[in-house]
């Protein structure tokens, strides 16, 4: 583990990867759209999940640690919001 890795620059496509909880996590830096020049953390998690995810954008000064611990906050709070029951679409009016 190099936790003090960083991005040296926009051109710079890192790749990390990690386990938590059984599940291992592939990440790495690339454009959202192939013609865009911002750099996104993407990542996908083992477990029969073929989602990818983009949370947020890749900044020079970003570690593995540090990439590490937003992924999880991020896709923990995924989790939950999945898990979460579904709201019901009637609403009561104001009175």
């Amino acid at each position: 583990m190099d936790a003090m890795k960083k991005i040296s620059s926009a051109s710079d496509h890192r790749h990390l990867a990690f386990t938590d909880k059984d599940r291992t996590f592939t990440c790495l830096v690339a454009p959202r759209r192939p013609a865009e020049s911002t750099l996104w953390w993407w990542f996908s998690v083992s477990g029969g999940n073929t989602a990818r995810y983009a949370p947020f954008v890749a900044a020079p000064d970003d570690t593995d640690d540090s990439v590490r611990m937003r992924i999880l906050t991020y896709y923990e709070d995924h989790l939950s919001r999945r898990m979460a029951p579904a709201g019901t679409p009637w609403r009561r009016a104001a009175s």
